[in-house]
């Protein structure tokens, strides 16, 4: 059978752990037997991006923005441990915080739903998808360690050379301080992407954050929501019989809970990377939730929303058995090729990516899947361990069709 021919490369951003030997078994089994694969190439396991100074997540961003379209695997974000672990030159930030801020854009989250495994949310009845502000916040942040008693301020110098400058603590001991920024331009982006989306789904629209205690920072979120919403879609969702709304976070998070689901949350950084775990753990697994980040000017990256499962990883190398979920690595390709097709004109492209994610969803649903599934299934399943798995997928991939 003749190969599905690519016009543009992929950017592919390989990664750590065990994520990292999931990718390229992935790669063997269900993408280079049936389509002549091309990418570009980035190594961000963590000792690459060690001996690059992290040049190499610079570049591989700037490379998605060049392509349109990157597939990201999981990558370590390394804290002290990793950092003797590795033997790391610093404790680098996060490669995902690196991407997100170059490309800005939102994070879109939503679960694979799986017959067989309710929700844990037993009011839960269609998907929750969480739309995730990229930018900023913790993940682009200055911190300190205080020594002893002083003052603490925020200074601001403007271009003109004016300071302004606003007392943060006067410590009477040692302590720790940080400090957080984000952009009107990328708030807006952000804004827009959730607005956009919800009309393209038809879906009502939260919008959350704790205005009531940040009542500049927090409430700057909210200002610029609601005047692009009067300005540019009040007409358009009133027209669509769908609903914006902003709410605490708090009260975000008890209305969900309460919820049917079938919505759009929207979420600032950090509290959309707290709630998407949550939403993909009720909804079943970490491992079985999309994620892909939308860039302003139309880029896309698709990634797991899960970690590089180190605990699996630990256990492959003494050669013992694992059950890894790779469903959302999985579906990360699917979702770039399906991308990456949809943007080349290249339908056998696109329809190879439903053909894939079909196929692992009928190797689940015949009761074949990994033990974070088996143990919440309500049906008779077949527990097995990854490779078992995958070439489960791979035993259904040319039928799928």
């Amino acid at each position: 059978m003749a190969k599905i021919q690519m016009k543009t490369p992929l950017v592919e951003m390989d990664g750590d752990e065990m994520t990292h030997i999931l990718w390229g078994e992935i790669k063997q089994l269900f993408l280079e037997p049936y389509v002549d694969l091309k990418t570009e190439y980035y190594d961000l396991g963590l000792r690459h991006r060690d001996e690059t100074n992290d040049q190499v997540t610079i570049d591989s961003a700037n490379a998605a923005l060049k392509y349109g379209v990157a597939v990201k695997c999981a990558t370590i974000t390394p804290n002290a441990q990793r950092v003797k672990e590795y033997n790391l030159k610093q404790m680098w930030k996060s490669p995902n915080g690196t991407i997100r801020a170059i490309l800005d854009g939102t994070v879109f989250r939503a679960p694979i739903v799986v017959k067989g495994i309710s929700p844990t949310v037993r009011t839960w009845e269609k998907p929750i998808t969480i739309a995730r502000h990229a930018y900023g916040d913790i993940y682009k942040n200055s911190e300190m360690a205080i020594p002893g008693p002083g003052k603490a301020e925020l200074v601001f110098t403007g271009e003109d050379g004016q300071e302004v400058r606003q007392p943060i603590f006067d410590f009477k001991g040692p302590g720790i301080i940080q400090g957080i920024h984000n952009l009107d331009k990328s708030i807006s982006s952000f804004a827009h992407a959730c607005f956009q989306y919800a009309l393209s789904i038809h879906q009502d629209l939260w919008f959350s954050t704790k205005d009531t205690i940040s009542k500049t920072y927090d409430h700057h979120f909210k200002d610029l929501f609601d005047a692009i919403y009067e300005e540019r879609y009040k007409d358009a969702f009133e027209k669509a019989g769908i609903q914006y709304f902003y709410t605490l976070i708090d009260d975000a998070v008890a209305r969900i809970i309460r919820s049917k689901g079938g919505i759009i949350w929207a979420c600032k950084n950090y509290d959309g990377d707290v709630m998407s775990d949550m939403v993909a753990t009720a909804f079943g697994s970490l491992a079985m939730m999309t994620s892909v980040l939308v860039s302003p000017n139309g880029q896309y990256e698709y990634e797991a929303a899960h970690g590089t499962v180190t605990r699996h990883y630990y256990r492959y190398l003494k050669g013992e058995e694992t059950s890894t979920n790779p469903v959302a690595t999985i579906f990360a390709w699917s979702g770039a090729l399906r991308k990456r097709g949809e943007l080349d004109g290249l339908p056998e492209l696109q329809k190879f990516a439903d053909t894939l994610e079909k196929a692992v969803m009928d190797t689940i649903n015949s009761g074949i899947m990994t033990n974070d599934l088996a143990a919440l299934y309500e049906g008779e399943a077949n527990p097995v361990n990854t490779r078992m798995f995958l070439y489960a997928v791979a035993s259904r991939l040319p039928a799928a069709e």
